[in-house]
């Protein structure tokens, strides 16, 4: 008996990693997926995918703890185990952008785009990666990178047969899980648990109400508004890099999301982080120009030192 708990345990440790991972408990969700890649490992079992799929998990964890340095890395070793694992790419790529190495980030945004057009984190990161480079090397700053990986034909083919589409909502999200669209009753069940956190949001109870959003998102996760809500209550919690988290995951699934763009910007604010506040600002300013709120913080951010 022993021997077959033995042999199951990284898969659980897998498990609790995920779900630590879900309830924003990352620096746990990091240990586990450690514990998880060792047990593996000495199972002798040696199973590449399992393994690639562990270190990309940890590496969501390391970037969501903003340990960009932890997560290059091992989403490097995920992609040396299986080369081309978009959410690895995908991963690897808002690491090297949170450290200003734009030229890999857009290596990696533009292999990510080889495998799937369809993924509007990929787009989105090839137009920001465009403008830095060209603010900071000019016209010629194609010339300065590093070469892009052409993406064989079977690594799409095999994607295409899995059905996995790099292009689901949850890139740098939920790990190892499919933002699927939720059944009605799920549907339901979401929207009675949105409620409910709204109603503690108007009380200020803003922990009862990040409960009840997270439960919410258990059963509905494509639902924008509950994002952007929970964000509201990490700022006033000053949960700022949860509040990101969240913004980030909004603007996966509706990239022209004002309140997202703002509530990401107020959260960069207070991480004294105004170069990226006042892209978001003005990112609202170019859905809204007369957003007075927006305006009048731009003004506030611009005079910070």
């Amino acid at each position: 008996m022993p021997q077959k708990r033995r042999s199951q345990a990284w898969t659980e440790l897998k498990q609790a990693g995920n779900e630590c991972f879900r309830a924003g408990q990352y620096g746990e969700a990091a240990s586990l997926y450690s514990q998880s890649i060792q047990q593996l490992e000495k199972s002798g079992q040696k199973k590449k995918e399992d393994l690639a799929i562990l270190y990309s998990n940890r590496a969501a964890s390391y970037l969501k703890d903003g340990n960009c340095n932890e997560c290059i890395k091992d989403c490097t070793e995920s992609l040396e185990l299986v080369p081309f694992g978009f959410k690895a790419l995908l991963r690897r790529a808002s690491a090297y952008e949170a450290l200003e190495r734009y030229r890999q980030a857009y290596v990696d945004y533009k292999t990510a785009l080889q495998i799937d057009w369809n993924i509007p984190a990929a787009h989105d990161g090839v137009n920001r990666m465009t403008k830095a480079l060209t603010d900071i090397d000019g016209p010629t700053w194609r010339e300065k990178l590093p070469p892009i990986p052409t993406v064989p034909m079977s690594v799409k083919e095999s994607l295409a047969q899995v059905g996995g589409s790099a292009s689901s909502p949850q890139q740098n999200g939920v790990v190892d899980n499919k933002k699927k669209a939720p059944g009605p009753e799920a549907v339901k069940k979401a929207k009675v648990l949105k409620e409910e956190g709204n109603a503690f949001v108007k009380k200020g109870e803003y922990k009862k109400a990040v409960e009840k959003y997270t439960q919410s998102l258990g059963q509905d996760p494509t639902e924008v508004t509950t994002y952007t809500n929970r964000a509201l209550c990490y700022l006033s919690l000053k949960m700022y890099k949860d509040a990101i988290s969240d913004c980030n995951e909004a603007l996966l699934l509706d990239s022209a999301n004002i309140k997202a763009f703002y509530r990401r910007a107020q959260a960069y604010k207070e991480l004294q982080n105004k170069k990226s506040c006042i892209e978001d600002l003005n990112s609202v300013l170019k859905i809204d120009p007369d957003n007075m709120a927006t305006q009048k913080l731009l003004q506030e951010v611009q005079k910070m030192k």
